[in-house]
């Protein structure tokens, strides 16, 4: 299955990421895609991080059946690209658990 997600490039303390087109069994730090769809920088400000989204190309793969990562949906959505809700991707919290029922535990 295609997956359209961000890849990270860029030195280290500077990241870089690049939007690409890649199959879903490829792992994130491969480097194996079929084409790159575009740029997220986000230490270019605090208030307006760039993002160069490649719109056609973008529509033309999901319309192709190429499924977006969760962040990268968020970010299709808020540019407007695409229609729908955006997609909690943090992490679930767990209950804390009190000190007492840990010592009990042991």
């Amino acid at each position: 299955m295609l997956k359209i997600r961000l890849q990270r490039i860029g030195r280290k303390n500077d990241p870089t990421f690049r939007a690409v087109l890649t199959d879903s069994k490829n792992s994130t730090k491969s480097g194996r895609f079929l084409e790159i769809l575009g740029t997220y920088n986000p230490r270019m400000n605090n208030v307006t991080q760039e993002r160069n989204f490649m719109t056609d190309r973008i529509k033309y793969w999901i319309t192709k059946g190429a499924k977006c990562s969760d962040t990268m949906h968020n970010f299709l959505v808020q540019d407007k690209i695409i229609s729908g809700k955006k997609v909690n991707v943090l992490p679930k919290k767990k209950p804390t658990k009190k000190r007492k029922e840990l010592k009990a535990k042991k």
